[in-house]
């Protein structure tokens, strides 16, 4: 390979290209992406899915789904359900059957038994804070248990007991006997298995004993034999332990290598505080188009391709960092821009009238769906005498480069015609305009114009006859802050973005989104992208923001190009 190929490689592809060429593991690719199904995926588990998923596919590899379901406190089928659909929403197929840490509990129980025979595993007596003062400190070496040194048919003895439910919750665990001295403090005795008397989504009540993620996660890779063990960041502490189990137990040498996490800004993705959000009610569940779960973003109306694509550009590092928000609304806005069909809403209605117009006629007027893409075709749009548009659209007094509509100005209605203000009514007492009159040039029709006026602007509009009355829902930012976990001293939630939700329920659209069904996305013309949510009927619908059309990181990147 030559120097400039190797240079594109990620350092990831790099490792697996130099497999490849040793023959190790006779040139096999299998990964796997290990959720705990305790909490819907987010962004952060995009990434990982990309970088699971696209190892695999670019090298001709399988990659396993598998469920490290060790915790039956906090684990459920509903996120095991969750966590499917969203896989496979993102456009990834695992191979076979989805699989289970809990399949391998009988397995995973003989690997302690047999830590436990070659004296590298004892069972524990103290309690979790006692272990926890044993530990010491970085730079201060920890203290042996009083239980370390036990024989061991003792501690065959006592954790064939833990199995068989004799001992109370967190009156023993099992360790293993590592170095209470060694400088990482995982390697100090940690902890394999607890007591938990808990029915576990899957196995029911058959075990009251459940191995830790550091003792499952490891062995489930080998048992699978897992060629490359991609993971984020914050498992390279736990790297150590996962190869000296591999090492002591003498099963398949899977490889743990870490990259990066996604970490974006306005956006959390931690364990403790996501579902503290959702049982709290800040927001209305875990598909909240808020949130920053893949069910969130996919309520929202962002594309699959489009979460793809940012995994793609902000590519892997072996730093964490904070990504902008700009990026992955940039990938959001290029998708959409290509496959949204373009259609009319009007959110802050004013009705115009248009004097000249014939009363009762209605005249069927052809638009294109959508000019970047030819095969969506076209639709009617029905055009009368009284039409709303957005009330920003009007001034009674505008200044000189305000291009849009105003007492003596002409501006085109988008597909119509150019109509030119005459005059408005206004409240009397609150002053505010409540009605525009205009007339329209007769033979200004767009496709066939012959009039010879002309026109700066170019306005949105909707047919008040034919309009259909929806609710919008404009969502915004969850936090006020970039780093809404970056703050010492202060919870997160201080910087919850009480007006990241607002609800408009007297806007209107075209008539022909009326057909539309849930998770269809458009372009409302010069207002943004929207998608129809899934709380939508026959007879109320209801669109959410999917993002702005205005572009602040294209903008950038034009700038520094």
């Amino acid at each position: 390979m030559s120097t400039e190929s190797k240079e594109s490689l990620n350092f990831i592809e790099q490792i697996v290209e130099e497999d490849i060429a040793s023959g190790k593991h006779n040139g096999a690719i299998l990964t796997r992406f290990p959720p705990e199904p305790n909490g819907y995926l987010h962004i952060g588990h995009a990434k990982a899915l990309w970088v699971n998923f696209g190892i695999s596919q670019k090298y001709g590899g399988k990659t396993n789904l598998r469920f490290d379901d060790t915790n039956p406190t906090t684990e459920e089928t509903e996120f095991v359900d969750s966590i499917k659909e969203d896989i496979e929403w993102l456009g990834y197929e695992w191979d076979g059957e989805p699989l289970y840490a809990s399949d391998y509990f009988p397995q995973l129980y003989q690997f302690a038994i047999d830590l436990i025979k070659k004296g590298l595993a004892y069972v524990e007596d103290s309690s979790a804070e006692e272990i926890g003062k044993m530990k010491g400190d970085i730079g201060v070496p920890g203290q042996n248990s009083p239980y370390r040194d036990r024989q061991i048919e003792e501690n065959l003895r006592l954790f064939e007991g833990m199995k068989n439910g004799e001992f109370p919750d967190g009156t023993r665990v099992l360790r293993a006997k590592i170095d209470m001295a060694h400088p990482n403090l995982l390697l100090r005795d940690p902890v394999l298995y607890r007591i938990k008397h808990e029915t576990h989504h899957r196995t029911g009540d058959d075990w009251c004993i459940y191995p830790l993620y550091d003792f499952a996660h490891g062995q489930s890779d080998s048992i699978e034999n897992i060629t490359h063990s991609l993971c984020s960041l914050e498992f390279r502490h736990h790297r150590d332990l996962y190869d000296w189990l591999i090492e002591k137990l003498e099963i398949f040498p899977s490889r743990q290598i870490e990259f990066a996490r996604m970490n974006v800004e306005y956006m959390i993705t931690s364990k403790r505080r996501l579902p503290k959000l959702v049982n709290e009610h800040f927001v209305n569940g875990w598909n909240d188009p808020r949130m920053p779960t893949l069910s969130g973003m996919r309520r929202r109306g962002y594309p699959p391709a489009a979460i793809r694509n940012f995994c793609r550009d902000t590519g892997l590092a072996k730093r964490d960092n904070l990504i902008e928000i700009n990026k992955l609304e940039y990938a959001v806005r290029q998708e959409l821009n290509k496959t949204a069909p373009r259609v009319m809403g009007v959110l802050d209605p004013l009705k115009v009238v248009i004097t000249n117009y014939p009363e009762g006629k209605t005249e069927d007027l052809t638009l294109i769906n959508n000019p970047e893409d030819e095969s969506q075709g076209s639709r009617i749009l029905p055009f009368s005498r009284e039409i709303y548009i957005e009330k920003k659209d009007f001034m009674e007094d505008p200044p000189r480069k305000f291009f849009r509509l105003g007492p003596g100005k002409n501006v085109r209605l988008k597909g119509a015609y150019i109509v030119h203000c005459d005059g408005f009514v206004k409240d009397e007492s609150t002053g505010e305009v409540t009605e525009v009159h205009c007339t329209y040039y007769e033979d200004s029709k767009s496709g066939s114009d012959t009039s010879g006026v002309k026109s700066k602007g170019v306005l949105h509009w909707v047919s008040i006859d034919h309009a259909v009355k929806v609710e919008v829902r404009e969502y915004d930012r969850l936090f006020t802050e970039p780093s809404p976990l970056g703050h010492e001293g202060k919870d997160f939630l201080e910087f919850f973005n009480s007006d990241s939700l607002v609800i408009n329920d007297n806007a209107f659209v075209e008539p022909s989104l009326k057909n539309a069904k849930p998770g269809d996305r458009f372009q409302f013309m010069r207002m943004g992208y929207y998608c129809l949510d899934e709380d939508s009927n026959d007879e109320h619908l209801v669109f959410n923001r999917t993002v702005t059309l205005k572009d602040t990181w294209a903008k950038v990147q034009k700038k520094n190009n």
